[in-house]
């Protein structure tokens, strides 16, 4: 709780190096590791997995390179290195460990802000794996992560969650984990990872749609840049990553929630329904009103919707996490277009964006809650992924 509010944050991470999910993989898959060779990248003592990594070296104004835009097996991460460290925003650190095994670290942390749930997300790796041509590779890594995320919650089963890695290159594997997984409590929503030129609206992904559906479980998507299966419009980027990074999340939210409505998954799946983390929240209302004159001018392309794009938000369908650096004037503007059942606090804890410990309550402080009513406030920081999530 953070000041009388109770605090359940969408966008927390983790990012366990390799060795650490190397212990969770199952036996039978230990005789593959060798496989992986080619994408480990260590630095220091941290071994992690870079399947294709793309670089976005250049520096506006530098004439283009080759090499800028060329992806690399084990390669740096266009962030490395380059992040600003956490004491730009982080008026405490976070205790080490806790993208790991440290999960009493977390906890604590926890304790620290007032968040009272953290729904926990991997790193660029998962998404990257679309980059191996074997999908196999790839699931024994997700079996991997869903028993160490097991593990890591079970520090606190009421507090700590985290989400189901479901590759749709292997529907019937993605299916029967989904399956298994659902009957846990620390699963509470599906990354549905999509392989490159893959819709989410194929209807190869339909059966999984359909256990979703029937467990009550959402879709939960959180963007990626620099690793497969990259951003839409990642190769007209120009190398540079600041300004690859402020495209590419709002832009594959974007994408992925016009296919939910057009390709009428939500419509033809009444109990599915589906959320963005990290990808920002100002784009939201413009999208989908631009989304719904787009479906008119270009008539008999898209089949009719039960609802209009915006409505689809606006009663809960897609939830949508509150970037606080976004502010309180855009947060407001959004909440005045699309009601207080589509924004979730976030503060990608413990990454350098969230203002640790300090998040939570610079968002309850925005002095436009007052306009708004108290309501309106618990639906932001915990009411709406309450509703969005099995928290309930």
């Amino acid at each position: 709780m953070k000041n009388g509010y109770r605090v359940i944050d969408i966008d927390t991470h983790v990012n366990p190096s390799l060795d650490t999910l190397v212990k969770y993989v199952d036996p039978s898959f230990r005789s593959r590791l060798d496989e992986l060779k080619p994408y480990i990248r260590t630095v220091g003592s941290y071994n992690a997995l870079s399947i294709a990594s793309i670089p976005f070296d250049r520096f506006p104004g530098e004439a283009p390179s080759s090499d800028d835009q060329a992806a690399v097996a084990g390669g740096r991460g266009a962030l490395e290195g380059r992040v600003t460290r956490s004491s730009g925003h982080h008026r405490v650190d976070p205790q080490k460990g806790v993208s790991d095994e440290n999960a009493e670290g977390r906890l604590a942390d926890m304790d620290l802000e007032g968040r009272d749930i953290d729904v926990i997300i991997p790193g660029t790796w998962a998404n990257g794996l679309t980059g191996i041509e074997d999908v196999t590779l790839a699931e024994g890594l997700y079996s991997a992560y869903h028993r160490y995320m097991r593990e890591y919650c079970s520090a606190d089963p009421e507090r700590l969650r985290s989400i189901v890695l479901a590759p749709a290159a292997d529907i019937e594997w993605a299916v029967a984990e989904v399956k298994s997984a659902a009957k846990e409590k620390w699963a509470v929503a599906v990354a549905i990872i999509l392989p490159e030129g893959m819709p989410i609206d194929h209807p190869a992904v339909d059966p999984l749609f359909e256990v979703l559906n029937e467990e009550h479980l959402p879709i939960l998507h959180h963007s990626f840049t620099f690793e497969p299966p990259y951003f839409p419009g990642y190769r007209d980027m120009w190398g540079n990553i600041a300004v690859a990074r402020t495209a590419a999340h709002p832009w594959g939210a974007a994408r992925l929630l016009s296919y939910l409505i057009v390709g009428r998954i939500f419509d033809r799946f009444p109990n599915l329904n589906a959320g963005a983390a990290e990808v920002g929240h100002g784009w939201l209302p413009h999208w989908l009103i631009r989304l719904e004159e787009m479906c008119n001018y270009v008539s008999g392309t898209t089949p009719k919707t039960d609802y209009k794009p915006i409505e689809y938000a606006q009663m809960g369908r897609f939830r949508c996490g509150a970037e606080p650096f976004e502010g309180a004037a855009m947060t407001k503007a959004c909440i005045d277009l699309l009601g207080t059942e589509a924004l979730m606090h976030q503060s990608d804890y413990p990454h350098g964006e969230a203002h640790f410990p300090d998040t939570a309550e610079m968002v309850i402080n925005w002095p436009f809650w007052q306009d708004l009513g108290d309501e309106a406030l618990r639906k932001h920081m915990s009411g709406n992924a309450e509703a969005l999530l099995r928290l309930t």
